[in-house]
């Protein structure tokens, strides 16, 4: 018998057990995503990473970077584009991005976070509430409360003669998941990379689980998405680990208006916005010109992001809106545009993104039934 002994790396031990081609193929994948869709970029950085830790060092029978390229040539998650004249990721690559960020939410909310924040998991049906109310005809016999309606029955029964009443039976309250209609609005302003913090990576790994999920999980549901940045305009799914951010000022009150356009043609029990942004309104088209104001609050363009908050409260859409950033002078817009929507807000760090915007989605779905 015969033992080799390595040189222990922390780095390394998450991979322990996984094949050479998935180790690569896990870093491949979120190097694909900050370059966004680069593939070129992504490879060069790869190499970059192996000089450094030597990644493939670890890799018994002399696995390299050359062998990895052609692995995933023949897997079919990279294809050559003749007019381009570069290596291109195929609708599989997209898929398992996807997959991938979809996982890795999981991880974070399977962690436990905020007590209040409860896992998609059972996805669609009935979900039993600890309120109970009287029972009416028609309502559900498995959702009845037994031990409450047996204290009931007791207060006016005796041990000889048990008196059970319609008036003692109790059930329990019930939230039942509704369709719903979902835009997701993503923020590619240039604050999103500014300082050196990367903001646009972790948005659109939500974005992407959060399509992933509802593919997977809520086929009656509906989500688009809309990038925007001195412009509004849509995307698709497939695009979303692609998407760059760019010199572009923050046209909120365009996104809103596409977003409230969209919804308007949705045949849905609840039609509900999230917005992904970490700067203030700084531009909008007035008279078929852009005008744009990075400094301060401009009143102009505030009070014209505010009038659509209300006309989208008007339409019953829900606005969300995801912070990922904690300046002081923007809490007083949030605040405002909150209240005049009857929305919600949250000044979310990176790490809780995905948190936040799966436990509003997943209660947003849900109705009270009584």
């Amino acid at each position: 018998m015969h033992f080799r002994y390595l040189k222990w790396d922390e780095r390394f031990q998450k991979h322990r057990g996984s094949s050479p081609f998935d180790t690569l193929w896990d870093l491949f994948q979120q190097l694909l995503t900050i370059s966004g869709g680069d593939v070129t970029q992504a490879l060069r950085w790869l190499n970059d990473l192996d000089e450094e830790y030597g990644i493939t060092k670890q890799f018994e029978d002399g696995y390299g970077i050359g062998d990895f390229i052609e692995d995933m040539k023949e897997r079919g998650y990279l294809e050559y584009d003749d007019q381009q004249n570069v290596m291109i990721p195929t609708s599989k690559t997209n898929k398992s991005i996807r997959k991938k960020a979809l996982d890795e939410i999981f991880k974070q909310l399977n962690k436990g976070g905020k007590g209040s924040h409860k896992t998609p998991h059972t996805g669609k049906g009935l979900e039993k509430q600890p309120e109970t109310r009287n029972w009416f005809p028609g309502d559900d016999m498995n959702q009845i409360d037994s031990v409450g309606t047996m204290l009931n029955m007791l207060k006016h029964s005796s041990l000889n003669d048990f008196d059970l009443r319609e008036s003692d039976l109790r059930i329990h309250d019930t939230d039942h998941y509704t369709s719903a209609s979902t835009v997701l609005l993503i923020d590619l302003s240039h604050s999103m990379i500014l300082y050196g913090e990367d903001r646009i990576t972790p948005a659109k790994k939500v974005a992407m689980a959060l399509s992933e999920l509802i593919i997977n999980q809520y086929e009656n549901d509906s989500l688009d998405i809309i990038a925007f940045g001195n412009e509004a305009w849509e995307i698709k799914i497939e695009d979303l680990p692609y998407l760059q951010v760019g010199p572009y000022h923050t046209n909120t009150l365009q996104a809103l208006q596409l977003a409230r356009h969209l919804l308007h043609r949705k045949k849905y029990s609840n039609k509900q916005i999230f917005m992904i942004t970490d700067g203030k309104p700084s531009c909008m088209f007035e008279d078929g010109r852009l005008y744009k104001n990075s400094f301060g609050l401009d009143r102009k363009i505030i009070n014209k992001v505010l009038d659509e908050a209300v006309k989208c409260r008007r339409n019953d859409i829900d606005i969300t809106t995801f912070m990922i950033a904690r300046d002081p002078y923007l809490q007083s817009f949030v605040r405002d545009f909150t209240k005049a929507n009857k929305g919600r807000a949250y000044y979310s760090s990176l790490n809780q993104l995905g948190e936040y915007v799966f436990e509003d989605y997943i209660r947003n779905r849900r109705k009270r039934v009584r």
